[in-house]
């Protein structure tokens, strides 16, 4: 805690007194528009539309009323653009005079939407009526954090911790509220509601990791909304969205280059031409040296929409991903870490993962009437995840011989030995499924309810081979292990929203999991096999959640559900081909908060949540922190509590002040204990050790981040973000100091500082030059001890970008 305090607390404070002095120094007599956005068809007032003025950084949404306001205008003539999902975009041009209110109203005319699945919904009001703490980025949110990693951005939202690996998050690590983020496995990763994990049951890892760079925002769901979606659900939902077909021509071109070769590049390009949209994007990444990363990436999207009638519209997505990169399972030992020589050796400079994915899906969405919809998606895609990794031995073994050798070899733990053999894991995964969901608005008296139900089937294979070589022929050699994984999954759902008034809502839902698979091992540890084995779980997943609406602007939430995860196939069907007879990860989850508009530019939410975790299966993939080997036997086991808080504090002088001039303050914190609730045995130096009452690996107990901005009316804008992630344990004994090999032991606090600094380019209507400097003080640091040794944070990394959209 007192570094908590040194380091945070600090920061925290620093911020807010530089938001009061510079509001109060940059307060200017300005003008004000106030105004009104209304539908077409029936004059209804329209919730949550963006109001933007062009040009600037200025901007608000309407309220619950269709109203809204923007102050801190100097005198002079701007253009307005109202914006809102499912309609067309309309523009104004309005005089400001200084001292004066300026009155305006848009009408917006109806556009059928793209169809798709999401969390909260497309239109910003939802998230004030969801029933449990939840979250949404903006596209804005996500070009000012201008993130180099994607864990940048989930940094941001209270309740996650983001582990990076690669310092370019080309592999996602999330966990939620002190659970393990390996690879995501705990979490429901989506993107536009569709699952992206290599094999959403049998084997959620996230080698392929949508990328932050085209997207047009992040919805995250931990409360009790979340378990309309599976199979995952006691970690939370995240749904990365992309953008959907304008309804007028529009292109974007980002560009940002940094140190290291590192080079982003986005083109993008969408329209809509009668009642046909599109949506083109194309992403190029690169990086020769960025950190220990050599690695190339071009990610090609596609959403087509197509308007078939007054009530009926489809919506078709197609997308390739392309990655070859020099990624690797090792890390520093301890001694090569504390003699601060090696942190961005290559240790194993010929290690290569490829990965390569193609994915479609369409959704028809049928308006049976105003109050009735349809929804059938179906998708299917293939992922294949080849990587070549060096053998090596932490300690030196005189029975065998090495052809490289990184370290100091006159030290116990001081070097690395690697031999001339390689092993091939080579992974190809399909999977495909469809989803018929009707959405019913009803009412039963004065009760108005939203219904939604619907059921889902999944099917998903794994190949599965290893291939032993060597380092200069790594892709042929000898077929050592082949199998093959194959899953089916049914599940049935329906959740109702009850309005009992306008302020007060009761939402109970319940969903039905079925899960069969089987396990086809044909060779193992160089000989063949003939080995069959399957089985199947079940399980119902109720939860039920309220949301209650004090005052205008704040509101309480609470809820309680049941998470669920199915166990990997791999795990809970051994190499042997007997059934572990595993049941499925299971817990309940609790939180209480509220979400609140205190004042005008002051936004707080604060959840106090508690999961009572009943069993967790221990993993054996090896990037887990598992043994990794072929006749891995496994047990139910690993109760575990998590109780803790989380709060999001957003202040903006613009709408406190009413200046021209807008200095912003976005905090989030999560304070959390994961401990382990049972008894637990553990082998340790030969003996037998109780981790009853250890801290989760992980889980860190305090997680800060916070973000001070300052923008000018003439387009400059200045943000720094300091991040303090608290001490974690890379193991369940909670070791202190830390293994000869390095992949146990405690992790240090650390606090980073980020900056940035961007201008709106004066002579182009939408154009902006920026430089970024991650990690500005150069903190050294360890981020994991996973998979097999240290990872050092990325150092001190400038980039410079410029992004134009016409």
């Amino acid at each position: 805690m007192g570094s908590f305090l040194k380091y945070s607390i600090s920061f925290v404070f620093i911020c807010l007194c530089t938001l009061t002095a510079i509001s109060s120094a940059l307060a200017l007599q300005t003008g004000v528009i106030t105004g009104k956005v209304v539908s077409e068809s029936n004059d209804d007032p329209l919730i949550g539309v963006n109001i933007i003025v062009e040009g600037t950084t200025t901007g608000t949404a309407t309220d619950v009323n269709g109203n809204f306001r923007i102050s801190g205008l100097e005198s002079g003539s701007y253009t307005l653009r109202a914006s809102y999902v499912g309609y067309v975009s309309s523009r104004k041009t309005i005089s400001v005079a200084s001292g004066e209110i300026t009155e305006l109203q848009f009408t917006l005319d109806r556009l059928l939407d793209m169809p798709g699945i999401t969390l909260i919904g497309k239109q910003p009001e939802r998230l004030e009526r969801v029933p449990g703490s939840a979250a949404v980025v903006t596209e804005q949110q996500i070009r000012t954090i201008a993130p180099v990693s994607g864990h940048e951005v989930f940094r941001r939202i209270a309740g996650i911790h983001a582990v990076e690996e690669d310092g370019l998050g080309l592999r996602a690590n999330i966990g939620v509220r002190g659970l393990d983020p390996s690879n995501s496995r705990s979490v429901l990763m989506l993107e536009d509601g569709i699952p992206v994990a290599l094999a959403p049951y049998g084997e959620p890892e996230m080698y392929y990791t949508p990328s932050m760079d085209r997207m047009a925002g992040i919805e995250v769901v931990k409360g009790s909304g979340s378990i309309l979606f599976g199979p995952q659900t006691f970690g939370g939902v995240v749904n990365y969205i992309t953008a959907d077909p304008p309804s007028e021509p529009s292109a974007d071109i980002h560009f940002r280059a940094g140190e290291g070769g590192y080079l982003t590049t986005r083109l993008g390009y969408g329209t809509t031409v009668g009642n046909t949209g599109v949506q083109l994007t194309y992403l190029r990444r690169q990086g020769n040296e960025v950190g220990l990363l050599d690695f190339g990436v071009h990610d090609l999207s596609s959403k087509l929409r197509f308007v078939t009638s007054e009530r009926s519209v489809v919506g078709v997505k197609l997308a390739f991903y392309d990655e070859v990169s020099n990624s690797t399972y090792v890390g520093l030992t301890q001694q090569m870490y504390d003699s601060g020589q090696f942190d961005f050796t290559h240790l194993s400079p010929d290690d290569q993962l490829e990965i390569r994915r193609y994915a479609a899906s369409a959704t028809h969405d049928f308006y049976i009437n105003p109050d009735i919809t349809l929804s059938t998606t179906a998708f299917g895609y293939t992922t294949t995840r080849n990587w070549s990794r060096q053998d090596f031995d932490t300690s030196f073994n005189p029975e065998r011989d090495y052809i490289r050798t990184v370290g100091n070899t006159d030290v116990a733990g001081g070097a690395l030995y690697f031999r001339d053999l390689t092993g091939n894991r080579n992974r190809q995964f399909e999977v495909m499924g469809i989803e018929p969901r009707l959405s019913v608005n009803y009412a039963l008296g004065s009760i108005t309810s939203e219904l939604d139900a619907g059921v889902r089937y999944l099917y998903e294979r794994a190949f599965e081979q290893r291939v032993n070589g060597n380092v200069l022929s790594p892709q042929s050699g000898v077929l050592r292990d082949d199998e093959i994984r194959t899953g089916r999954a049914f599940s049935a759902y329906v959740q109702n929203q009850f309005n009992f008034t306008d302020r007060f809502s009761v939402t109970p839902g319940l969903r039905f999991e079925y899960f069969d698979y089987e396990r086809d091992i044909r060779r193992l540890g160089n000989e063949p096999r003939d080995i069959v084995s399957s089985d199947q779980l079940s399980e119902l997943i109720p939860g039920i959640g309220f949301n209650y609406r004090v005052l205008d602007g704040v509101a309480l939430y609470g809820g309680v559900h049941r998470g669920f995860g199915p166990p990997r196939v791999k795990d809970a069907i051994s190499a042997l081909g007997v059934s572990e007879e595993l049941d499925a990860e299971r817990s309940w989850n609790y939180e209480l908060g509220t979400r609140s508009r205190i004042a005008a530019g002051v936004q707080l939410e604060l959840t106090g949540f508690y999961m009572d975790f009943s069993n967790q299966i221990i993993p054996v993939a090896e990037a887990a922190g598992g043994a990794g080997a072929p006749g891995a036997s496994l047990t139910n086991g690993g109760a575990t509590e998590h109780l803790g808080l989380e709060t999001t504090l957003i202040l903006n002088s613009r709408e406190m002040f009413e200046t021209s001039w807008s200095v912003n303050l976005n905090t989030s914190a999560t304070f959390v204990r994961a401990e382990f609730s049972e008894d637990r045995f553990v082998q340790s130096g030969g003996e037998v050790v109780n981790v009853k009452g250890n801290s989760v690996p992980y889980a860190p107990e305090i997680l800060v981040s916070s973000e001070l901005g300052l923008f000018s009316p003439f387009g400059l804008g200045l943000s720094i973000v300091g991040t303090y992630i608290g001490r974690q344990y890379g193991d369940v004994l909670n070791t202190q100091s830390g293994s000869l090999d390095g992949r146990s032991g405690s992790i240090q606090e650390h606090f980073v500082l980020d900056a940035r600094a961007s201008y709106d380019l004066p002579l182009f209507e939408q154009a902006s030059v920026s430089i970024s400097v991650k990690n500005l003080l150069d903190e050294r640091y360890i981020v994991s001890r996973r998979p097999q040794g240290i990872r050092v944070g990325l150092p001190r990394f400038v980039t410079a970008g410029v992004d134009f959209s016409f």
